[in-house]
């Protein structure tokens, strides 16, 4: 492949072309107005939709939705952590098999934009870089730093290779006209000094050295090396954006954030659909701008431990497309308006010539228009508290506050950013539940032993780091020493650097402690009662999530780094004591959310007194009809579950709001999941709850009044 320039429209345009047995095929190009596909320029509204946030069953149905949206183009991510979650070793199966995702997105005829990173952040564990990196020697990631440069050559190279033999990239007659090398590096290049600028540059070379015939851009970047497209992400960059750094390249918007992630104890993050439509309209007016994408346009689920550091596990659920599948209204309705105005005037945009003229002390009208006659204008209001009356062309226009009025044709108001919502029907999503588990004979249980010092094959004279310890195999590492005292009574102190503790002492609970999302170090303190002689300490350090953003990742640090006792007479530093380390739980060695492990293991009865650390199991048979399931778990604590194996994600009910309700409630079960008879439920428990309140719940949208 190469890019080479030439002359058109006035313009200098990046043509891209590949060549395959000496046959040159087709060609994805840009200019400094848009992308230009098959020698056409194109003006695009992407969604973001990650394959491994839903299942193979939904996303037909979750495309079909985004491509009735008014959107021609679908982006996701490559999760690097899940394709080679061992060196060497790959998976494309299921969830992970990008190929069949790319297909579905072709089948639909839209395009697709596929964002390799293969850093991705993403509120994906550890930003989607597999844990294996962490013991690459002299490895610093995402800098100028050859072992780094080596693996991630590595991975990027095998997902455009699979992409290239399986023809999906455009000149191959494939649906992908658009990629990402990088993700959002700008925000930590500063504090790799002399590391970051000739990455930055390697890091272009590398992508446009693999030669697929498609466009690359990087997000936030805005020195990106020519022909690398530099783009925007946020929620308003029609006034952030400082615009290609070329005249030659499109105004490209990565990431318009429908809503926001959501982290546990912050509030639900809400987006209108008339800001959102504000803000496109602006960007395409002022910016020039010619490709938005949706971030995300249905966002879905974090499944198992996928999500990062304290994210719960539904994903940007205020999507035009809910986490279950559901279209959001008056979302989804408002910007497919939106989309179907501006595309019925695209062909003025993209060939237009652009004027800019005051109707007011806060209002501007940008008017496109071509040689041919045709006009297309957009009149802003920035007024965010008034309405005002405006005379364009001798006619008057009602501008609400904040505003914009499309007239395709210079003429007629053809769409309002914040009138039209009144004539898209609003719903509100409603749950019936429809299974219930509040009988004692449908559970049993089986509870986590607590090990002790001396018991296991890890040990060490310090606190070790809880990343390193577990490789990321499980959130859990216990922490065990044992202590001789004369005193009944001491103070227990634990420092932790994150997330979350259970102590333990003699085998009973002593106390639970965590952090936040902003402050993830903690400590414990609790006064507890020690026995004549030894006493065994067991201190189980858990993560929710590993991180995901920002400069040495590679050098992040989880767990405990200090202990101490201390009674009337004297503090006991125990931070450098004989300890011994188990990693995991015994129930996660046993695998009781399979089907073996489970048939395998001794359950009891469910009790009547509930503890810390229990597996719970059920079976149920699956609710007839086609409407989305969730269950509630809105009476549990904290910890994971699984239907028939799969996990669903973990939950922390007990992690409260600040209105006092939970961060998330109800957790999806994909259809999928199912089978129609004796579906296995499996919960790890690590309060002292039980499961009789929890029910399956039928989730669907209602009409509202």
């Amino acid at each position: 492949m190469g890019a080479f320039w030439l002359s058109c429209f006035g313009l200098l345009m990046v043509v891209w072309t590949t060549t395959r047995g000496g046959v040159e095929g087709g060609q994805v190009s840009y200019d400094g107005r848009s992308l230009i596909i098959e020698g056409q320029r194109k003006l695009l509204f992407s969604g973001s939709i990650h394959y491994p946030r839903s299942t193979p069953d939904m996303w037909p149905s979750l495309i079909s939705k985004a491509k009735h949206g008014g959107l021609d183009v679908i982006e996701t991510y490559v999760f690097w952590n899940l394709h080679e979650p061992r060196h060497g070793q790959y998976d494309f199966k299921g969830r992970h098999n990008i190929v069949r995702f790319i297909r579905e997105i072709q089948a639909h005829g839209l395009y697709a934009f596929i964002r390799i990173g293969p850093f991705i952040e993403a509120e994906w564990t550890y930003g989607g870089l597999p844990f294996w990196l962490h013991d690459v020697p002299g490895i610093v990631y995402r800098s100028d730093n050859e072992p780094f440069k080596y693996h991630m050559q590595n991975f990027t190279t095998k997902i455009v290779n699979l992409f290239k033999s399986e023809g999906l990239y455009a000149p191959q007659g494939g649906p992908i006209i658009l990629q990402q090398i990088e993700n959002e590096y700008k925000n930590a290049e500063r504090a790799f000094h002399e590391k970051g600028p000739p990455y930055v540059q390697w890091a272009a070379a590398m992508a446009v050295g693999l030669q697929t015939g498609v466009p690359w851009v990087m997000c936030k970047q805005d020195d990106a090396p020519d022909p690398v497209i530099n783009t925007c992400n946020g929620r308003t960059c029609g006034e952030t954006f400082v615009g290609p750094n070329s005249p030659n390249k499109p105004a490209i918007w990565t990431e318009n954030w429908t809503s926001f992630y959501q982290v546990y104890g912050d509030k639900t993050p809400l987006r209108s659909a008339e800001d959102l439509a504000y803000n496109v309209a602006l960007f395409i007016a002022r910016k020039n701008g010619s490709f938005v994408n949706y971030y995300m346009y249905h966002g879905g689920t974090n499944f198992g431990r996928t999500g990062s550091a304290f994210v719960i596990t539904s994903y940007y659920d205020e999507a035009p497309i809910d986490e279950y599948g559901l279209i959001r209204q008056p979302k989804w309705g408002h910007l497919k308006q939106l989309h179907s105005v501006i595309k019925s005037c695209s062909q003025t945009l993209l060939h237009g010539v652009i004027s800019v003229s005051p109707l007011g002390q806060q209002q501007e009208a940008y008017v496109f228009r071509r040689d041919s006659g045709e006009c297309a204008a957009f009149l802003v209001n920035y007024d965010r508290r008034t309405e005002v009356v405006v005379l364009f062309q001798n006619i008057h226009y009602k501008l609400p506050a904040t505003s914009i009025s499309i007239l395709p044709d210079c003429a007629t108001e053809a769409f309002n950013t914040a009138k039209a919502r009144v004539t898209t029907q609003s719903y509100k999503r409603s749950t019936l539940p429809t299974v219930k588990f509040n009988s004692v004979d449908r559970w049993s249980e089986f509870r986590e032993a607590i090990p002790v010092f001396g018991e296991t094959s890890i040990s060490s004279n310090s606190l070790l780091e809880h990343m390193n310890t577990t490789k990321d195999k499980s959130d859990y590492l216990w922490y065990m020493t044992s202590v001789n005292s004369s005193k009944a009574q001491s103070l227990l102190t634990v420092d932790s650097r994150g997330h979350a503790l259970h102590a333990f002492v003699n085998g009973e609970h002593a106390g639970s402690a965590h952090g936040d999302h902003k402050n993830p170090a903690f400590a414990l303190e609790r006064t507890i009662n020690l026995h004549h002689r030894r006493n065994n300490i067991s201190l189980l350090s858990l993560t929710v999530g590993l991180p995901n953003s920002g400069a040495y990742l590679e050098r992040r640090s989880l767990g405990l780094d200090g202990a101490r006792l201390k009674n009337s007479q004297a503090t006991n530093d125990l931070t450098n004591s004989a300890w011994g380390y188990q990693v995991g739980l015994l129930g996660e060695r046993l695998r009781l959310h399979t089907e073996k492990g489970s048939s395998a293991a001794l359950w009891s009865k469910l009790s009547a007194s509930p503890k810390q650390l229990t597996w719970y199991k059920t079976y149920f048979d699956a609710p007839e009809g086609d409407d989305p399931l969730a269950i509630n778990l809105g009476s549990m604590g904290k910890g994971e579950a699984w239907i028939n194996g799969h996990s669903i994600g973990r939950y922390w009910v007990s992690f409260l709001k600040a209105d006092g309700s939970p961060s998330q409630t109800w957790y999806h079960i994909p259809k999928s999941f199912l089978k129609p008879k004796g579906n296995r439920l499996v919960l790890f428990e690590e309060e002292s709850k039980d499961p009789l309140n929890i029910s399956i719940d039928v989730i669907y949208n209602q009409r509202r009044s």
